[in-house]
């Protein structure tokens, strides 16, 4: 296999975030000695998720086994996730808001037509299924665990809880028609055909609507790591890979 030099577009505080995690984690668990440095890994895992280099391309990269990289990998992504903010301190941090968007978004999967649970009638293809919570401007607060594409944004939004956590708080969310019967502080355009509205309810909706379009820069944000554009991995794995890219999404903003 050639190797070329290649750049990564993450920043170099991401690098660093991921590093001092490592080094501390090898110091908790007394490793002496390992193939690449805390520096080396954390770039090979940064390849990985944000360019969704494989592992045959790294190991070929980076002069390792194929199996070193699955470790590397997965014992990053492990810490990472387990640093991601809860529910609960993702709302701590939106009640500091003005409001909250909500949205959901499909992670395209690699699967046969046999899995039903993880095709989505919606996106006609298969995948899991999160929901993304975002600041007014539009910045990424919150990933919610991964679900089969089968499952509608409202019903996922209740299953994680978001509904009942942010009227809890009293914290308005704005969202799109899926959410109608979100109910709590959930706020969603009027229903019906366009034509059908009177002239109020028209220019309602279309405030709504540029209020919550910016939620789609918190779901490109998450799928700029085009890891997350086409995953092949065991959909139990999922959950950790999205907790782990948040967990590095935010500490690169903070």
């Amino acid at each position: 296999m050639l190797v070329y030099p290649c750049g990564l577009d993450v920043s170099s505080r991401s690098l660093t975030f991921l590093a001092a995690r490592l080094r501390e984690h090898r110091r908790r668990v007394g490793s002496r000695w390992r193939r690449l440095p805390v520096g080396r890994q954390a770039l090979l895992v940064l390849a990985h998720l944000r360019n969704g280099t494989t592992y045959a391309q790294l190991a070929a990269g980076f002069e390792v086994g194929t199996s070193t990289v699955y470790r590397y990998i997965n014992e990053a992504v492990e810490l990472l996730a387990a640093l991601a903010p809860t529910l609960e301190e993702a709302v701590r941090t939106a009640s500091r808001k003005a409001y909250v968007l909500i949205d959901g978004t499909l992670l395209p999967i690699d699967r046969i037509a046999a899995d039903r649970p993880f095709y989505s009638g919606k996106h006609k293809r298969h995948g899991v299924n999160v929901q993304v919570l975002a600041d007014p401007f539009g910045r990424l607060l919150w990933a919610s665990p991964a679900l089969p594409g089968a499952v509608h944004d409202v019903r996922a939004a209740r299953e994680h809880g978001i509904v009942d956590a942010l009227t809890e708080v009293g914290i308005a969310c704005w969202a799109d028609k899926g959410y109608r019967v979100a109910g709590g502080t959930v706020r969603t355009p009027y229903w019906g055909r366009w034509d059908t509205l009177s002239a109020g309810q028209q220019a309602v909706n279309r405030s709504h609507a540029k209020i919550r379009a910016l939620v789609e820069q918190a779901v490109a944000t998450l799928k700029s790591w085009r890891l997350l554009r086409k995953l092949r991995c065991s959909t139990s794995r999922i959950t950790a890979l999205v907790q782990a890219v948040l967990t590095l999404r935010l500490a690169s903003s903070a």
